[in-house]
């Protein structure tokens, strides 16, 4: 077993990210176990809201980064000088997005709070999360450095210290401040990645001795462009399609019903973590320095062959102990999860699988294809939810949450069917 771990690239990273993840799991079942007994389902669907504003800024802010600095970064990694230009580029323009969207927070923040929470009590956990925006983008900066890199080990150890922070720091705010704190300690957390991560930065050194030069290389500026077109309208469109869910739920059923649909969406999370983050660390990297098309698909079937067997022990195993997980995460008013799970399972399972061909259409830019994926799903999603939630409450967009994902494998299957019935392809600049 450790000799097929070492001898495979993908399950080696994985199996070293896990014990990040582990920590992750585990904290993730308490702190989930705590919201729900200072919080109960609407305190979870308030900070749900937060959370995919939170996650829509950040991404608008950074705009692709990680995708189109690991990419450029992987083709000129020996010429030195080229990589200071290619840090100043990212550098100066990433933080010009950040502060600008920043400002705007700050300015409507009451706006903001009136559509995420229906009052405008809370627009100060906003205003701070506004504030801090510039150096979430730096701090996401310095982790793409480092995963360019292949800086595993790093990015694990400073994975497990930020968690254990941010646990600490959420589980004091909630239990003492409640809603008040919980929503505080999203915006907070980021500032704790910042720390964590300068503190290991001062220890490296020597991975970040470049010179901030005042200039915006163009070739790089269009590169750039390219990824961040693709992380824009999944910025955008994934947040605002979760939002308008929960406040339909909300709207026609109850917020209690809502935060029942984001503690599946959490439930989810835990196993998800585990697979997630391993890809975004090994096959970024790994997809940016294949040439041709036959090396993907030499990759495909390593990633079938043992990356998706592997994820569906997973949830077969999530499945039949979801009694026990439940009653260790959750308190007695969130049992309606256990009763739409398979949906949820079924879909995470389809989403992977369609990673293994999303993640070469974002390196290798595919813009339109990327921007057909992202609204057939988000639209999809939303539609069927829409229609679904009206015959079963917040179960339905649990079904349509599987649903979308089927569309969407589908399609991408259809997208890449030459792999599948041309023998010889031709090099990697070609359109399949």
């Amino acid at each position: 077993m450790l000799k097929t771990i070492k001898q495979n690239p993908l399950l080696k990273v994985i199996s070293l990210n896990s014990i990040s993840v582990a920590v992750s799991f585990v904290l993730g079942i308490i702190s989930t176990k705590i919201i729900s007994i200072y919080l109960g389902a609407s305190g979870m669907a308030l900070l749900g809201s937060f959370r995919n504003f939170t996650s829509m800024m950040k991404s608008i802010a950074t705009l692709g980064i990680n995708n189109s600095f690991i990419k450029v970064f992987v083709e000129n990694k020996d010429n030195k000088n080229e990589l200071g230009v290619i840090y100043s580029t990212f550098f100066w323009f990433f933080l010009f997005v950040s502060t600008g969207l920043g400002l705007l927070i700050l300015v409507f923040a009451n706006v903001i709070s009136e559509f995420l929470f229906f009052t405008n009590s809370f627009a100060y956990p906003i205003r701070f999360f506004g504030l801090l925006l510039p150096l979430i983008v730096i701090n996401t900066f310095w982790m793409a450095i480092y995963n360019a890199l292949e800086k595993y080990k790093k990015i694990v150890i400073l994975q497990i210290v930020s968690n254990l922070l941010i646990f600490s720091l959420t589980t004091f705010l909630i239990v003492n401040n409640a809603i008040n704190g919980g929503l505080i300690a999203i915006a907070l957390s980021e500032l704790v990645l910042v720390v964590v991560t300068f503190a290991f930065i001062i220890k490296d050194r020597s991975y970040f001795q470049f010179s901030l030069q005042k200039i915006i290389e163009k070739k790089y500026l269009d590169s750039i462009k390219r990824f961040s077109s693709m992380a824009l309208l999944s910025a955008i469109l994934t947040p605002v399609t979760l939002l308008l869910i929960r406040n339909f739920i909300i709207q026609t059923h109850s917020i209690q019903e809502a935060g029942i649909w984001d503690a599946t969406n959490k439930f989810s999370s835990f196993y998800m973590l585990v697979f997630s983050s391993g890809l975004s660390l090994y096959y970024l990297p790994k997809l940016s320095s294949l040439k041709t098309e036959e090396e993907f698909k030499i990759e495909l079937k390593s990633y079938f062959g043992v990356f998706v067997p592997l994820f569906f022990i997973v949830i077969v195993l999530v499945f039949l102990l979801k009694g026990i997980i439940l009653d260790i995460a959750f308190t007695k008013s969130f049992l309606k999860v256990k009763d739409v799970l398979i949906w949820q399972l079924l879909g995470d399972f389809l989403r992977i699988m369609t990673l293994a061909f999303g993640y070469q259409i974002v390196v290798k830019a595919r813009v339109k294809k990327y921007f057909i994926l992202e609204i057939v799903f988000n639209v999809s999603y939303l539609v069927v939810s829409f229609y679904l939630i009206t015959l079963f409450s917040f179960q339905g967009a649990v079904m349509a949450y599987f649903v979308a994902n089927l569309i969407l494998f589908v399609l991408i299957l259809f997208m890449f069917r030459k792999l599948f019935f041309i023998s010889k392809l031709p090099n990697s600049d070609s359109q399949y």
